[in-house]
């Protein structure tokens, strides 16, 4: 099914540049390994690339590259992500962005608990959104 089709709700909330990036990825990876997940990680792998998830969407990071150690990796491998939080930011810029979701007690987090706090309020808002 052409990605357009099953565009994730995260990403159809995004702007156009992330879902043509995640589009284009997602039909690549259908032609090349066939419909099913490994396309969908495959497209939320470039989508990472260069956006990160704030929220209920997808905002395009001030650098390109992976957002946390496993993206990083050239060969799929069990392990955790950071679900689609940019945890190779700043910390400044973490807790900007958790200023910006509301998280309570961020000035006395670490970077490593922001990364987590942020993606709890992301999966809440997602969650909000579906609703």
């Amino acid at each position: 099914m052409p990605g357009r089709e099953e565009l994730p709700s995260t990403v159809a909330r995004s702007s156009r540049k992330a879902q043509r990036t995640w589009i284009k990825a997602h039909d690549s990876a259908v032609e090349t390994y066939g419909e099913g997940e490994r396309a969908h990680r495959t497209a939320f792998s470039a989508l990472k690339h260069s956006f990160e998830k704030v929220g209920d969407h997808w905002e395009a990071k001030d650098g390109k590259g992976p957002s946390d150690p496993q993206a990083a990796r050239s060969t799929p491998a069990q392990g955790e992500t950071a679900g689609g939080v940019d945890a190779n930011a700043s910390k400044q810029h973490l807790y900007d962005v958790a200023k910006r979701l509301k998280v309570d007690g961020r000035s006395r987090m670490t970077k490593d608990e922001l990364v987590e706090a942020i993606a709890r309020a992301n999966d809440r808002a997602t969650a909000a959104a579906r609703s």
